[in-house]
């Protein structure tokens, strides 16, 4: 069972979020999967799954990657996913 009591992120991903102006709509997206609701931010482990790199959306436009530290998550990538 995964549990997430944290979300960490890298030094540059905050600057990265206050560029693209979503540091708000991330601080409401981590504090969702803190509180286990995964459905409403599409929270999943991408494939291939061995790899155990987990995304989940900002917004329509923006997913953060992550990778599991014992029960923290550790963003490392802001992507714009409709490109």
């Amino acid at each position: 069972m995964l549990i997430i009591k944290n979300i960490f992120e890298k030094d540059y991903i905050l600057n990265d979020l206050n560029k693209r102006n979503l540091l708000n709509q991330y601080k409401k997206s981590k504090n969702l999967i803190i509180e286990w609701v995964f459905w409403k931010t599409d929270f999943k482990l991408r494939k291939p799954k061995s790899d155990w790199i987990y995304s989940f959306r900002i917004n329509k436009q923006y997913r953060a990657f992550c990778y599991r530290e014992n029960n923290t998550l550790v963003v490392y990538k802001i992507d714009n996913h409709q490109n």
